[in-house]
């Protein structure tokens, strides 16, 4: 695998947590910053990709009124709960 060298300023106090888990897990610095960095590109792509999955379902008027959710949502802590909205 073809890698390249990024450099970051990282505040002291998480520099010091990444040393403190380098030494906890026995595994090197880089290799901890390369396991937080993937995981939080793959939550923003996730993000991203649930985000146009919504417009889209707006956009084909997929949707359910506020009030309705509002109303459901209010009912959860009665005795009688309404049912999901559709």
């Amino acid at each position: 695998m073809n890698t390249k060298v990024l450099t970051a300023h990282i505040p002291l106090p998480l520099a010091e947590k990444i040393d403190q888990l380098s030494l906890r897990l026995e595994r090197s610095r880089g290799w901890i910053i390369k396991q937080a960095l993937s995981a939080w590109l793959d939550q923003k792509e996730e993000r991203q990709r649930l985000t146009m999955d919504a417009l889209a379902d707006v956009d084909a008027g997929r949707v359910i009124a506020h009030q309705n959710v509002q109303e459901w949502a209010e009912s959860l802590s009665t005795e009688n709960p309404l049912p999901l909205p559709q």
